[in-house]
């Protein structure tokens, strides 16, 4: 099956202004409500019949006929980040680049949409940032029905140069903890009437050092904001506010790293006769790659920019809640794409930049891949 007749100008062009204004208008999580509306519009304008959520940002598209066993997903949301000196939305996680290969993809296949075997789904999810868009989607039941679903990242240029890409990445685990710790306030000069809330802190932060992992796995564990004491510096301070990151390259070393520090919380707990409560702000889960989806990713990029620039896994410590689609719905094979296009000086930077004429690459690889699994379904049906 051919995937197009457009030509790659024409795609190209089609794709730019989309990125473009994408770029120039980003929407901090949660927030995408122009984003949303725009996309839906062009893919309107496409006929397609896109379906927004009643009460979050985002939508999905079907394109292709029944009900769709295959399915592509892209994030919409910018970070909030400081950009010459003053705080705003901003792409510089290349999610604007997502969305703009989630576009391209639509055109390509709904160029084929009369000769498809079955229909393909478009996922269009807010909040990635937040790691909270994919656990609304799954609530939705928008998954549901699928057996494949693949995604796409763009890759600086330490893990992929730019014109390599790579079938599969492998993110870690990551955990957002917040605490409270409750002690007793005291008189600087009677510290012993009192339970110093920064004493328990920095015993807790003493026994996440004795956490053990196996050596052969990556994760830390540390506190990285606590809040305690007022204006007055001879007050026992007897209340304080923590933040927990938690990070590991697998589930299992996560639940280790977890495990451990509830533990820890348990012991100085009971040796200061303090309350400590804690409560788990973010979780985002290591990647579980399917053979059979990496498998179908590395066809379609062979096959559409040569087997000499497909690079191999990419193992990343950073997190992408993508991955809490297959860890939720086991059955579902899913991988992501990672697209080297030159990300530089890196993922996050306020001015970060990549080389945009990799996206219509990108696009047709995903397409292809999709394709190629709508195809394997249907053989084995």
């Amino acid at each position: 099956m051919e995937l197009n007749d457009m030509t790659d100008q024409q795609l190209t062009e089609r794709m730019q202004k989309v990125f473009a204004h994408l770029h120039a208008n980003p929407e901090i999580s949660w927030e995408e409500v122009n984003t949303t509306a725009y996309l839906i519009e062009l893919l309107k304008a496409e006929g397609l019949d896109p379906k927004a959520f009643d009460d979050v940002t985002g939508f999905y598209v079907d394109i292709g006929p029944g009900i769709p066993k295959v399915g592509f997903r892209t994030d919409i949301d910018a970070l909030w980040q400081e950009v010459d000196g003053e705080f705003r939305a901003n792409h510089s996680c290349g999610h604007d680049g997502h969305m703009t290969m989630a576009f391209g993809t639509a055109l390509l296949l709904n160029e084929q949409k009369a000769t498809l075997p079955g229909a393909i789904r478009l996922i269009f999810q807010p909040a990635e940032e937040k790691g909270e868009g994919a656990k609304k989607i799954v609530e939705k039941g928008v998954i549901d029905p699928l057996e494949y679903l693949f995604g796409v990242h763009v890759r600086p240029l330490i893990e992929l140069p730019d014109g390599a890409h790579s079938p599969a990445l492998h993110h870690g685990a990551a955990k957002l903890i917040k605490g409270t710790i409750t002690g007793v306030e005291a008189h600087g000069a009677r510290p012993e009437q009192g339970i110093n809330a920064i004493e328990v802190a920095s015993a807790l932060v003493d026994a996440m050092k004795r956490i053990w992992i196996s050596p052969t796995e990556s994760g830390s564990i540390k506190m990285t904001q606590i809040q305690a004491g007022g204006t007055s510096s001879n007050i026992i301070p007897g209340s304080a506010t923590f933040s927990i990151d938690c990070r590991a390259q697998t589930n299992e070393t996560m639940d280790a790293l977890t495990n451990g520090f509830e533990k820890a919380v348990e012991a100085v707990s009971t040796l200061f006769g303090a309350t400590i409560t804690t409560e788990v702000a973010t979780h985002i889960v290591a990647a579980q790659v399917d053979n059979e989806a990496k498998a179908i990713m590395k066809q379609a990029i062979i096959d559409t920019v040569g087997e000499e620039h497909c690079a191999p896994e990419v193992v990343t410590p950073g997190g992408e809640d993508f991955h809490f689609y297959s860890y939720s719905k086991p059955h579902l094979k899913t991988t992501m794409l990672g697209l080297g296009c030159g990300v530089a000086p890196g993922l996050h930077h306020p001015q970060m930049t990549f080389n945009q004429q990799q996206l219509p690459v990108g696009a047709c690889i995903i397409a292809k891949a999709l394709l190629i699994a709508l195809q394997q379904i249907e053989r084995r049906d």
